[in-house]
């Protein structure tokens, strides 16, 4: 399907996709978290993503919030010993960080797209 301006698709189901966030059925990434250089589809150009950050707090404030409610529910609830909470919420840990790293990159990139943001500029 060829792209067709005015009918771009939702950016949070591109970028959770890691589809174009402009025709929708492009591939964003090459590897895990590169971008590529364009869209296969459409050519869109990927010089305008920079997520930065952002993807990185939100990941934080997620798994934070997951993990250390597990942890205290278990706590209370099981009183298991320290070796078993540290094996347990490291591998959460890192096993949700990496499974939201992607989809997250992807939402913000498309969500910068939607919005045409872009890095501030002083009028002199």
């Amino acid at each position: 399907m060829a792209y067709q301006p005015g009918n771009e698709p939702s950016p949070v189901a591109a970028g959770l996709r890691g589809r174009c966030p402009r025709c929708g059925e492009g591939h964003m990434f090459d590897g895990f978290l590169a971008l590529q250089k364009t869209c296969e589809q459409c050519a869109l150009d990927y010089d305008f993503a920079d997520s930065a950050d952002g993807p990185a707090v939100f990941i934080m404030f997620i798994v934070g919030f997951v993990v250390v409610g597990l942890a205290m529910w278990v706590e209370f609830t099981f009183m298991p010993p320290i070796w078993l909470h540290l094996v347990m919420w490291f591998s959460l840990t890192i096993a949700l960080a990496l499974a939201l790293a992607r989809p997250l990159k992807g939402v913000m990139i498309a969500l910068q797209y939607h919005h045409r943001a872009e890095e501030g500029r002083r009028e002199k």
